[in-house]
This record gives structure tokens, C-alpha cells and sequence, in this order.
């Protein structure tokens, strides 16, 4: 089959670099040493082609073969079919992933994308609503300190799970949240200090200085 193509935006605002969701799958494709190429589609207009591949008009979407697949979640659990290193083919080792991966999504991203809206945009108003959100935040972040107080990897080793999870956590320390919880911060510098990720980091950070280039 043919090599992996990761589609991300053709160019974003410099808020968002470096946290753009085709680092995930740039940095899963890096950890297994898996061939890929990046393409892009338009980030000012979400054509037609666009919407056959990611109905949201979002990013990024995964291409091999005949096979297309959009969120970063089902292109991570594919992606680990194709390699050991990103799940365990021992069946309770690999359940142990998919719990994991889940929580990373719906637990922990389910409150810390919410809240970034809010931080991005400076709105630093404390409504009832956005009490709720910071309280709902600090709830996740509590329960998270107590498990990665207790081990290095969410599970038995490195997996689709933690780059899901330190990637959500990573947002949340963006903006300096993540003090008075050392062990998310510990976690969250254990992954990013893979060589994994900072090539994934690099290469994002790069597509997105060539871009401005192009628009001069």
C-alpha cells in the first residue's frame, strides 16, 4: 500500500501553531517510522473535496491507499494497527490504550478545549458559565494528578493514549494551568521531550513559516 498523506490546513494564525490536531498523527507516524507526506487543502475555503473527506471542515484527515479517515482519535487507532509500537498486541495491554485514548478525548479534551476558546480570545470574564468550565477543568486535572503520580505512561508503555493525553494536557499548560500539579507537568515534558514529538513540532512550525513565505 501506499505511503500515509496526513491533510492539514494550507496555513493557520500563529495562535494555534504548534497545536494544530496533524501533529498527532505527524508525531504517531514519527514514533512508528512509518513513511508519510503532508498535503494541504485551502484553510479560507472548505470546498467540496474538503467535506467528502472531513464533514466539519476541519482538520487533519488521514489518506492510504483507497482508505480516507477523519478525527485524530480513529486516525491514531489505525494508525496502531499498522504498529506495535503505538499499541500492544497483548489484548489486555491494548484495551488498557483504548480506555486511555478515549478519556484523552472525551474526559480531559471535553473540558480543556472548551476552556482554550476562552483563553485564545483573552476573555478573562468570570460568568457563571465560565466558573463552571474552570471548575470542570480543575475537576479533570485532579483526577489526572493522582494517575500520573502513579506511573510513568498511562499504560504499560508509550502509546497512541499518551500522545493523545499529553497533547490535551499540553494545551492546558500552554496558559500555565497546569501548576500546582506537578505530575500532569512532569508527564506532559516526558512526551514533548521525545525525539518523536519535536520533529513533529518542528516540521509543523516549518509548513506553517513556509506558508507566510508563500503569502508575501
Amino acid at each position: 500500500m501506499s505511503d500515509f498523506v496526513i491533510t492539514t490546513f494550507d496555513w493557520v494564525p500563529e495562535l494555534p501553531r504548534g497545536f494544530v490536531r496533524d501533529i498527532r498523527l505527524r508525531w504517531a507516524l514519527e514514533e512508528a517510522g512509518l513513511p508519510y507526506k503532508i498535503e494541504s487543502t485551502p484553510f479560507h475555503h472548505r470546498n467540496d473535496e474538503h467535506l467528502a473527506h472531513q464533514p466539519f471542515g476541519q482538520v487533519p484527515w488521514l489518506t492510504h491507499g483507497d482508505i480516507s479517515i477523519f478525527e485524530s482519535g480513529a486516525i491514531l487507532l489505525y494508525l496502531a494497527e499498522q504498529s506495535p509500537v503505538l499499541m500492544p498486541r497483548d489484548a489486555t495491554e491494548r484495551l488498557k490504550v483504548i480506555e486511555w485514548l478515549f478519556a484523552g478525548l472525551n474526559s480531559v479534551e471535553l473540558a480543556s478545549v472548551p476552556w482554550s476558546i476562552f483563553m485564545f480570545s483573552d476573555d478573562t470574564e468570570l460568568t457563571p458559565g465560565r466558573k463552571h468550565l474552570n471548575d470542570f477543568l480543575a475537576s479533570r486535572l485532579r483526577h489526572m494528578e493522582k494517575i500520573l503520580a502513579q506511573r510513568e505512561w498511562l499504560a504499560s508503555t508509550f502509546s497512541i493514549a499518551d500522545i493523545v493525553m499529553s497533547d490535551a494536557l499540553r494545551l492546558v499548560d500552554r496558559f500555565d494551568q497546569l501548576e500546582g500539579h506537578p505530575a500532569c507537568r512532569e508527564y506532559v515534558s516526558r512526551a514533548t521531550a521525545r525525539p518523536a514529538f519535536i520533529k513533529a513540532h518542528e516540521d509543523q512550525m516549518a509548513f506553517y513559516a513556509a506558508a507566510d513565505e508563500v503569502a508575501r
